[in-house]
């Protein structure tokens, strides 16, 4: 393996921290599996069983999420490095929540879940990345759950994005009908087509027919504070 293949492990956020050669251990005790996958694969799909870590190492990929009713669907650009749904290998549910395929072409690994129990979980630094990565969440799901709804449309347009996000920033494309998300919103249709119009102007973001698009939600958050 190339010394970039080893800069690009220590990277990932379950790696973060491990000396080269406690990574040279692990991969010759731990099975890896490296694959190469053009743009417009889909790798992963909503629903399947999460049996491994998947890591993106090179590349982008796109996640797509709806909600049970299909009333929205929401897709997400992310960039590499990228462990995918590491908070879905344990618990009552151990489904993948979106689905994931590749914008450009990308560098996968994965590690089967037996692995993670056997090997990965005897050095301490990797059990506190895993611990702080799912701590992290709970955190950010928590803060979500507990925000006020603004009294400024343009910033709860953002904040409903955000909620339903995997990620907190990148670009953003929220398929949906103007009079649903004015229900989700407890808003009105004008009100809501109003603030997305001047969002639109603002160059916030793009409209199209059921369409939202903003290329740095990020960056929009802080305009709309």
């Amino acid at each position: 393996m190339e010394m970039t293949m080893y800069d690009a492990l220590l990277q990932l956020p379950l790696f973060q921290g491990l000396g080269k050669n406690d990574l040279t251990c692990i991969l010759d005790k731990v099975k890896i599996h490296f694959s190469k996958h053009k743009s417009g694969d889909i790798i992963l799909k909503k629903g399947e069983i999460c049996n491994k870590l998947v890591f993106l190492l090179n590349g982008t990929i796109q996640a797509e999420s709806s909600d049970k009713e299909n009333v929205f669907s929401l897709y997400e650009t992310i960039q590499a490095p990228f462990l995918i749904e590491p908070y879905s290998l344990f618990g009552w549910s151990t489904e993948y929540v979106a689905t994931y395929s590749t914008v450009t072409v990308c560098d996968l690994m994965t590690i089967e879940k037996s692995y993670l129990l056997s090997e990965l979980n005897n050095y301490e630094i990797i059990r506190l990345n895993y611990m702080n990565i799912l701590s992290n969440r709970a955190q950010m799901l928590n803060e979500r759950l507990w925000m006020r709804m603004s009294e400024n449309i343009d910033t709860r347009i953002i904040d409903f994005i955000l909620a339903h996000s995997i990620i907190s920033g990148g670009e953003k494309v929220l398929k949906i009908k103007m009079d649903d998300l004015a229900k989700l919103l407890d808003s009105t249709r004008i009100r809501i087509s109003k603030a997305l119009n001047d969002m639109r102007n603002k160059k916030m973001m793009t409209l199209h027919r059921g369409e939202i698009r903003i290329p740095d939600i990020a960056a929009v958050k802080q305009m709309c504070e």
